[in-house]
């Protein structure tokens, strides 16, 4: 069964209404280069449910799914999740050297020592891990009564459960400085290798949630003092780009910040942001 279903075909018909559904739920555009991932990547799924085509496949999903859940793992399937720790360094380095002073110093003249990031897409943990360190770093010398948390989101379930469990190959730590991997990760000899854990103090700065960034409203009532979205609106068209980027807006504090991929830009964008550098917007 398993040979004959590397041979089965997704014709024009269904690949476009896979397209429109990804797109309708996630956001996410994919064009004709994108067939053979598709096809491949919805190919697991067949197999997984024991289904002949990618017709029984899509029926399950339009009329089968009530609760959304194959839905969902179809999105977790098709999602690309590439990230890094320290990864555009040049971000956390904008983080340490110019916000979190200037929020440190407001908190001092306001008393307030409320802080939040949000990590927009945070794919397997690595972006969320590393905001909590250079965090942590900054606050060091600060007042202990800080309220800093950081949210982490993404669409798949299946990298947010990675990510929660805060284990990395050694490999994957490669980029965190010394000082920092030796406060932050506790190193762990496995059967499998050397791996290192996220220490506790780390992990408890950051919770993770399935959040659709396409959801009209958010579902939180507190603004943040810094957003990450890289590397996700690649994916957008032009027009739920800008839909997106507004939404931020609106759950930002002023002169809190957008940090967006540097292949990204909001510059064909109609948005109150103002650019501050590339890929660094501030919330006038």
């Amino acid at each position: 069964m398993s040979h004959l279903l590397t041979n089965i075909e997704l014709s024009d018909r269904l690949y476009y209404r896979f397209c429109q559904l990804v797109y309708e739920n996630a956001g996410i555009s994919l064009g004709d280069s994108k067939r053979e991932l598709v096809r491949s990547r919805l190919l697991k799924r067949i197999r997984t449910l024991h289904l002949n085509s990618f017709e029984e496949y899509y029926q399950v999903i339009s009329e089968a799914d009530p609760q959304g859940q194959e839905l969902t793992l179809m999105l977790d399937a098709i999602s690309t999740n590439k990230t890094d720790f320290f990864r555009e360094n040049q971000h956390f380095q904008f983080l340490s050297e110019t916000v979190f002073p200037a929020l440190i110093d407001q908190a001092k003249r306001t008393g307030s020592y409320r802080l939040r990031i949000w990590s927009a897409g945070c794919s397997s943990g690595e972006e969320p891990y590393t905001l909590a360190l250079v965090l942590r770093e900054a606050l060091a010398g600060s007042p202990n009564n800080w309220d800093a948390k950081i949210l982490a989101s993404d669409i798949s379930t299946g990298v947010l459960q990675h990510a929660a469990e805060g284990l990395y190959e050694e490999a994957r730590v490669h980029p965190v400085p010394a000082k920092l991997r030796h406060e932050g990760f506790a190193k762990e000899t496995t059967p499998k290798g050397i791996y290192y854990r996220v220490k506790p103090a780390i992990r408890q700065m950051v919770t993770f949630r399935r959040l659709n960034l396409m959801d009209p409203k958010f579902p939180f009532s507190g603004k943040f003092d810094v957003i990450f979205c890289r590397n996700v609106m690649i994916y957008f068209d032009r027009k739920t780009q800008e839909e997106l980027v507004n939404k931020f807006y609106k759950y930002l504090h002023p002169g809190g910040y957008l940090l967006i991929g540097h292949s990204e830009s909001l510059n064909s964008i109609n948005t109150p942001f103002r650019f501050v550098k590339p890929t660094i917007y501030i919330h006038p």
